[in-house]
């Protein structure tokens, strides 16, 4: 299969996606992406249009995490806590197309060990 198709059926699954998942103030949306060399999560209330937290391994408190099963499960672990701290505790999470597995199912199981709830 052609990179290109392979792209834009991936794109699909994340506007069909979009289409379902909202966040709202008192339940946002958590969106986690994985690329080669990083993870990047961010916390997003869709009804104002803003971030409410970001985590990525390009900061410093991240730096040394790669983006395998330890990493994403580390990085869970962190963004949970920093949820927490911002007062949040439910939110919708948000796959962004990817099969919930791997370190997909690894950060999500770091964010319920700090009692999010999704």
């Amino acid at each position: 299969m052609n990179l290109f198709k392979k792209r834009n059926l991936a794109q699909k699954r994340r506007w069909r996606i979009r289409k379902k998942v909202k966040g709202t103030t008192s339940r946002p949306r958590v969106t986690v992406r994985f690329s080669n060399k990083n993870i990047h999560a961010q916390c997003i209330d869709d009804e104002k249009g803003h971030t409410v937290a970001s985590a990525s391994t390009n900061s410093e408190n991240f730096k040394d995490l790669l983006p395998n099963l330890k990493g994403a499960e580390k990085m869970g672990d962190e963004f949970g806590e920093s949820l927490s701290k911002n007062g949040i505790t439910t939110i919708v999470f948000d796959r962004a197309g990817r099969k919930y597995h791997g370190c997909i199912k690894v950060f999500a199981d770091g964010l319920r060990a700090k009692n999010i709830k999704f």
